[in-house]
C-alpha cells in the first residue's frame, strides 16, 4: 500500500504523489518564540517530526523548512493587540531580540531531548523583511491590497478562494468579526500585511509605507515559497492555525504568484487539559522541562522525554490528546518495557550461541514490519506502529528465556528495532544512556557481577544473601528485575 495522508483542502484521505518524482518539499509553522515550549508543542513537532522521518523512510529526498517567528504575531493572533514578543520583552526588561533568542534556544533544546530531527532550514521572520515588503508591492500592485495611514491590507473580496481551507464564507467572517471603532479595514474580514509601527514600537523597519513591522500570515509565504518554491508538497501546521492563519497563507499566496499555494495540508489537532487547549495565552500549560524535571503540581515524578514522544505516538495525529499524569505515567511504563527488552537482547547478543538466524522468528518479523507500514502509511498511524513495537518486545522476552537463541537472531530483532523504533518513531536509541561512557560501561560490568553473584545464592537456597543484594543495589538507585527464564535485568531507579 502506497502512503495515504489526510488533505485538510479536500476533506479526503489522497494517494500521496510529490510535485516531483522522489523529492519532497515540505512547510511546518514554527513556534513564536516568547515563552519555553510546553506539551502541546511537543505534540505539534512530534507530529510532524515523524512525518518527515516516514518519507525519508520511504526514500524520498525531504527539504524540511520550520520557520521561527521572532516579530510580527500579536496577542489575538489577528490584527489587533500587542506584539507577543514585544509585550514579553516588557515584562522581562529586556530587548525583544534577547526574548526571541534565548526562547529560540529553549524551543531547539527541548525538541533536541524529544528526539525531533533539526529541520533542514530554520528561517526567522526578522531575517526576511526585505522579501516580505516585496510581496506587499506586488499584492498592492495587482489590485489585491491597499494601504492606510501606513499599514497595507489584504482586500478578500478581490480574492475568489478566500475561505477553501477553513470552509468559511466572507459573510460569516464579516458578521462574526470584532469590528473596531474607526477601524481601518475597507472590511472586517480583510487582514494585515503590513502594520503602521508607533514611534515607540521597538520592532521596525523602513518601507514604502512608513515605518513597520510584517503581519504574523505574510511571514510564512515569503519563506515558504524563498525555500520551496511557489508551489510546495506538505504544509502543515496546528488545527487552530487553519483559520486565520493559513487561510490567509493561501490568498496572499496564490494571489501573488497565479498558482496553487500547497497540494497536501496537514493539521494536527491539540494537547487539551480538561477539555481546553493548553496554552501560553491561557495560562494552563506544563512546559516540557517541567516534565522532564518534575518540576510540577500536577506531576507525580519527573518522565523520559522519549516516554513523552511515545505518549504523543499512541495516539494519531489528528486526533486531540488530554493531558493528565496518569498517562505520563503508563507511557513511561511503556516506554520502560521496549528499552528493558532491547538493552537485554543486546547484552545477549555477545553471549549468545553463534548460528543462523531463526527462520521462523525472520517470518514473524517481516510481518511485524508489513503491518507497521500498512499502519504508517495509512495517514501516519502511529498507535499502531508503536503497538507492533510491544509485538516485537513480546517476540524477544520469549527469545530471551531459550539459552539456544542464537546471536543473528537477536541481532535481526535489534536491526528491526533500530529502523522501526529508533529511525522512524524515534524512540529507541542507538545507544542507551546509562551504556553512553566509560564509566557507565564500569557500572555495567560491576553491577553484572552482582547480578552473578546472586543469582550464585540462589542457586544455593541462600535467599537471605539473594535479597540483601537486591537490597544494597536498590539503596544504591539500582533496581533489578527477574524475566522468565532466569534472565535479570537491571535499571536506575528514577
Amino acid at each position: 500500500m502506497g502512503l495515504r495522508l489526510y488533505n485538510t483542502l479536500t476533506r479526503e484521505l489522497e494517494d500521496f504523489v510529490p510535485l516531483e518524482i522522489g523529492r519532497v518539499g515540505m512547510y511546518v509553522c514554527g513556534p513564536t518564540v516568547y515563552g519555553p515550549p510546553h506539551l502541546g508543542h511537543g505534540k505539534s513537532y512530534v507530529s510532524f517530526d515523524i512525518i518527515v522521518r516516514w518519507l525519508r523512510y520511504l526514500g524520498y529526498a525531504v527539504a524540511y523548512v520550520q520557520n521561527i517567528t521572532d516579530v510580527g504575531h500579536l496577542t489575538d493572533d489577528a490584527d489587533s493587540g500587542e506584539d507577543k514578543i514585544a509585550k514579553q520583552a516588557k515584562k522581562e526588561m529586556k530587548h525583544p531580540m534577547a526574548i526571541a533568542e534565548y526562547y529560540t534556544w529553549m524551543f531547539f533544546r527541548d525538541m533536541d531531548r524529544l528526539n525531533c530531527v533539526r529541520p533542514d532550514i530554520s528561517p526567522r521572520a526578522t531575517g526576511h523583511i526585505p522579501e516580505q515588503i516585496e510581496l506587499v508591492q506586488t499584492l498592492v500592485d495587482k489590485g489585491y491590497a491597499y494601504e492606510v495611514n501606513g499599514s497595507v491590507y489584504f482586500d478578500v473580496s478581490k480574492f475568489a478562494g478566500y475561505g477553501k481551507l477553513s470552509g468559511r464564507n466572507v459573510e460569516e467572517m464579516q458578521a462574526g468579526a470584532r469590528v473596531e471603532v474607526n477601524s481601518e479595514k475597507h472590511s472586517p474580514a480583510d487582514f494585515a500585511l503590513w502594520k503602521k509601527a508607533e514611534a515607540n514600537h521597538v520592532m521596525q523597519w523602513n518601507s514604502p509605507w512608513g515605518k513597520g513591522y510584517p503581519g504574523w500570515h505574510l511571514e510564512c509565504s515569503v519563506m515558504s515559497m524563498k525555500y520551496l518554491g511557489k508551489t510546495i508538497d506538505i504544509h502543515g501546521g496546528g488545527i487552530e492555525n487553519q483559520f486565520p492563519h493559513h487561510e490567509c497563507e493561501i490568498a496572499q499566496s496564490e494571489a501573488a504568484n497565479g498558482v496553487q499555494f500547497v497540494k497536501y495540508w496537514l493539521h494536527h489537532n491539540m494537547m487539551t487539559v480538561n477539555g481546553q487547549k493548553m496554552g501560553k495565552s491561557l495560562g494552563n500549560f506544563i512546559t516540557l522541562d517541567q516534565v522532564f524535571t518534575g518540576q510540577h503540581t500536577a506531576l507525580s515524578r519527573a518522565y523520559d522525554p522519549l516516554a513523552v514522544r511515545q505518549l504523543i505516538l499512541n495516539s494519531h495525529y489528528r486526533m486531540t490528546m488530554d493531558f493528565s499524569d496518569a498517562a505520563l505515567a503508563a507511557a513511561q511504563s511503556g516506554y520502560d518495557r521496549i528499552a528493558e527488552a532491547v538493552q537485554a537482547l543486546r547484552n545477549k547478543i555477545v553471549s549468545a550461541p553463534t548460528g543462523a538466524a531463526d527462520k521462523s522468528v525472520l517470518a514473524e518479523l517481516d510481518a511485524a514490519k508489513a503491518k507497521f507500514e500498512d499502519a504508517m502509511n495509512d495517514d501516519f498511524n502511529t498507535a499502531i506502529a508503536v503497538s507492533v513495537l510491544f509485538e516485537m518486545v513480546k517476540i524477544t522476552n520469549r527469545l530471551l528465556e531459550n539459552p539456544k537463541t542464537t546471536a543473528e537472531t537477536f541481532k535481526a530483532i535489534d536491526v528491526q528495532f533500530r529502523r522501526l523504533g529508533g529511525d522512524v518513531l524515534g524512540i529507541v536509541p542507538e545507544v542507551y544512556p546509562h551504556a553512553a561512557t566509560a564509566d557507565n560501561d564500569l557500572l555495567d560490568y560491576l553491577v553484572g557481577q552482582m547480578i552473578q553473584k546472586r543469582a550464585e545464592a540462589r542457586r544455593n537456597k541462600d535467599f537471605a544473601a539473594s535479597d540483601a543484594i537486591r537490597k544494597d543495589l536498590e539503596a544504591r538507585g539500582i533496581v533489578l528485575e527477574d524475566k522468565p527464564g532466569g534472565v535479570t535485568t537491571w535499571r536506575r531507579n528514577k
